[in-house]
Parts: structure tokens; C-alpha cells; sequence
């Protein structure tokens, strides 16, 4: 039996501390979404049709871009959906698709949580941190986060040469 790769002090430090950011941290951040009956993947979803040019994506693109699978997305569309956030059609170039538009109020909504959510971000992570650590902890997580993306480490995955991490 081969010996596992254990890990050094260092590697364990900051497993760590990424559990405890995970652990302690994202259900900080999920109180601003709880507060209006969301969570962090229906914001992500929000966030992809907003950096659309018409606030429309194809599902499958929407899904890359808020980093979930297909079937994960399709199973949160529908509180999206039945909120009237978003609106999702067929697409006309190509009918066996579809195309997931966010709607005024969706946009509303997102615009109304972005200015909080982004204060609890800096609070959390960033108001903690150099420059240069910043920089250093953006090359890691996108190393780590490509890594993740990549359809032949996930197959539900689509290529993502640069992912998008919100």
C-alpha cells in the first residue's frame, strides 16, 4: 500500500484556515442572501445573467458561469423562476436550448444586495490582507478553482479556461 501524501505544516495551516473560511465564513456571507429568501448560488446566478450584454445567458453558459453544475442550476432556477427574478425561454437561434433572462426586479433585487454583500466580503476577507497577499491568495484560489472547472476533473464540468469565482 502506497504511504499517503501527508501534508507539512504549511499545507496544513492553510487547510485550515480554508475550512474555517468555509465553515465559519460563507454562512456570515449566506445572511445577507437569507435575509431576502436567496442563497450564495441563487446570487451567483444573479450575478452571471448580470455580466451577460442582455442580461441573457444559454443555461449551459449560465452554469459555467455561476460555477455549479447544469443539474444544480436547474434545480435553483426554480425559486428564481417562481420569484419572477428571472425568466427562462427558449432559445430562438437554437430550439432544443434555453436561455435564462434576468428580469427588472431581478435586477432590482441584485442591485439592492451587491452593496451588502460586497461590505461583508471586504470585512470578511479582504480589510485583513495586503496588496500582495491579496494578489498572492488570487493566484492560488484561481490556480485551485481552473483546476476544479476543468471537465476532465469534474465531468459535469464545461472548459473553463478562466473561471468565473463571484
Amino acid at each position: 500500500m502506497t504511504e499517503p501524501r501527508w501534508l507539512d505544516d504549511t499545507q496544513q495551516a492553510a487547510w485550515r484556515a480554508l475550512l474555517a473560511i468555509v465553515n465559519r465564513g460563507l454562512p456570515q456571507l449566506e445572511r445577507t442572501f437569507k435575509a431576502h429568501g436567496l442563497l450564495s448560488v441563487h446570487y451567483s446566478i444573479l450575478v452571471g445573467l448580470s455580466a451577460s450584454a442582455d442580461d441573457t445567458m444559454r443555461l449551459s453558459d449560465l452554469a459555467d458561469a455561476a460555477n455549479v453544475s447544469q443539474s444544480r442550476l436547474t434545480h435553483r432556477l426554480r425559486t428564481l423562476v417562481d420569484r419572477n427574478i428571472i425568466e427562462v425561454t427558449a432559445d430562438s437561434a437554437d430550439g432544443r436550448g434555453k436561455n435564462a433572462t434576468l428580469t427588472a426586479s431581478g435586477r432590482q433585487l441584485l442591485e439592492s444586495l451587491a452593496p451588502s454583500h460586497v461590505e461583508d466580503v471586504q470585512r470578511m476577507i479582504f480589510d485583513h490582507l495586503t496588496a500582495t497577499e491579496t494578489a498572492n491568495i488570487a493566484t492560488g484560489l484561481t490556480t485551485i478553482a481552473a483546476n476544479l472547472c476543468n471537465p476532465r476533473a469534474d465531468p459535469e464540468a464545461t472548459d473553463l479556461n478562466n473561471p468565473t469565482i463571484r
